[in-house]
């Protein structure tokens, strides 16, 4: 399997996922992640699945220690994911792999792999209306002009640090009366808060690009005392209305999803993608890595769609114990289907199955 797999390119298993999507999208599923105007959030982030010393091949990312000089060889990937404030399930799209001759740093790295997948995501899905939601390394002008130039709309994050001449350009809208801002006091945390909304419409990016407008939504919370808790802040090219602030800060609030419903979901309940299952000469590791998410993306497909999956899913109460009944289950008995599984899981019923036949004992195993 390894020596098939390791030839393989990367983009041959994006059909996969395109038509688990074009099933979704067939059964109106995907409706339920209309976040505005028709528009879904789309997610992006990088991750990395594989990291070795020793092992290592031509497309790995290389690290080395300032001190002792040691490399270390890695894998990373960008990944892409339809997500909903309201919903807890993500529609992943096909990855990309993010390889050496991206860059040297992690800026260049992100920046060149998230160009190939954002141009490939709208070849797939010409009429897909999306918003795109990511992290501050996002927030520059090439990276706002592809989008502009691929009809996507974005929520990008901003930092003071990264954004002096933005920031400067807030505080001069400030004292011209131009920026809105929004308070409200949320009382159901354990102490009482204080929230604030303050955005501003068509303002230069930076210096260098100041036929770049964007708009700016920033988002804080206060204690009792008047310390801030936490504060967010992003451009954005959609319009920012006391109607819809609230709203606009949850979507940008939303990317944490590819984070925590995407990545932590991969890596620490039960699909051990940061295991080493192959590393191979050219695209072992990606592949495996690829074919993890598209098994991902049809589980996350029954948790919103198929009852008697959620039924099951429910009853076992954590993914890694679904996941471990599932095997056992395999390993023991004979199935039709992935519903005659499911259905023996639910009610319990693999006592009336028959019993396996042992090939160690030389008997032939009943088809």
């Amino acid at each position: 399997m390894r020596e098939i797999l390791d030839s393989l390119g990367p983009d041959s298993l994006r059909p996969m996922f395109n038509d688990v999507l074009r099933e979704l999208q067939r059964g109106k599923a995907l409706e339920a992640y209309d976040f505005l105007d028709g528009y879904c959030l789309l997610s992006m982030d990088g991750s990395g699945y594989y990291s070795s010393k020793k092992v290592h091949c031509e497309q790995c990312l290389q690290r080395t220690n300032s001190k002792t000089g040691e490399i270390t060889y890695h894998h990373q990937m960008l990944a892409a994911a339809v997500v909903h404030p309201d919903l807890k399930q993500v529609i992943p799209f096909a990855p990309e792999a993010i390889i050496k001759q991206d860059g040297n740093n992690k800026n260049d790295c992100e920046r060149n792999a998230s160009k190939r997948l954002l141009e490939k995501i709208r070849d797939e899905h010409p009429h897909k209306k999306l918003i795109v939601v990511e992290d501050g390394l996002a927030s520059n002008a090439p990276h706002i002009r592809l989008l502009k130039r691929l009809n996507m709309r974005f929520i990008l994050g901003a930092k003071p640090n990264d954004h002096e001449h933005l920031f400067e350009e807030v505080s001069q809208a400030e004292s011209e009366g131009r920026v809105t801002t929004l308070r409200w006091a949320d009382d159901t945390k354990k102490e009482e808060v204080t929230c604030e909304i303050r955005f501003a419409r068509q303002l230069p990016l930076n210096k260098s690009n100041a036929d770049l407008l964007v708009n700016f939504l920033q988002y804080t919370e206060y204690a009792p005392d008047g310390s801030i808790l936490k504060r967010f802040s992003w451009v954005t090219d959609l319009a920012i209305t006391r109607g819809n602030a609230r709203h606009l800060v949850r979507g940008g609030r939303s990317r944490w999803k590819i984070e925590n419903e995407t990545f932590n979901t991969l890596k620490n309940q039960g699909y051990q993608f940061g295991h080493n299952f192959g590393h191979g000469k050219q695209n072992l590791s990606t592949i495996f890595a690829m074919l993890m998410m598209l098994a991902f993306l049809v589980d996350q497909t029954q948790e919103l769609c198929c009852p008697l999956f959620q039924a099951v899913r429910k009853k076992r109460i954590t993914r890694r114990s679904l996941w471990d009944h599932q095997r056992s289950h395999f390993r023991h008995f004979e199935f039709t289907s992935m519903q005659h599984l499911h259905e023996v899981m639910l009610y319990d019923l693999a006592k009336e199955l028959p019993a396996p036949i042992s090939a160690s004992r030389g008997l032939a195993r009943v088809p």
